[in-house]
């Protein structure tokens, strides 16, 4: 495949580079790129936090929650308010990773999710916890003050809230 065809399919749309749904969870692919890792190519604790964010920010993607649009025509924005994690084990150098994301409360100005960074050593090997997180997001204005979610965003989120 030439780079040439490749820019066609991502321009065509045919290339899925924002993850998908599989029922209520939000699954997102990451591959381990040296710059994510440590001097031994262990992946640094700090880069799950970031993998879980362009996770998060590709799930409200595909549910047509634009980070920029959010900002220049609904005026809010999503913070982390707060983030746990308990890192069970470690990713390193070239593993291919999933990173799922779950909606588990949706309020008026904020929810909460949980995150799981999968990984395994071989396609016939079932995938492995390494790391799991709990984050709640706060929806803020320009004046960073807590904001109400625009409807149809906390409308998609409630669909995906487990046993809603």
């Amino acid at each position: 495949m030439t780079v040439r065809s490749v820019m066609n399919e991502l321009t065509a749309g045919n290339v899925n580079v924002s993850g998908w749904f599989e029922g209520v969870r939000h699954v997102y692919p990451v591959r381990v790129y040296y710059e994510d890792t440590d001097a031994a190519g262990i992946v640094y604790h700090a880069n799950y936090l970031r993998f879980a964010e362009r996770a998060r920010t590709e799930m409200m993607r595909c549910l047509g929650a634009k980070r920029r649009a959010l900002i220049w025509n609904e005026g809010v924005a999503f913070a982390v308010r707060s983030a746990n994690a308990d890192f069970c084990l470690p990713a390193r150098l070239d593993d291919p990773l999933t990173v799922e994301t779950g909606v588990e409360e949706v309020g008026g100005a904020s929810m909460r999710l949980t995150q799981s960074v999968l990984g395994s050593a071989a396609k016939s090997v079932p995938s492995v916890l390494l790391v799991r997180m709990s984050v709640r997001l706060a929806c803020i204005d320009s004046s960073l003050r807590p904001a109400r979610m625009p409807k149809a965003v906390r409308t998609a989120l409630q669909e995906l809230v487990r046993d809603h």
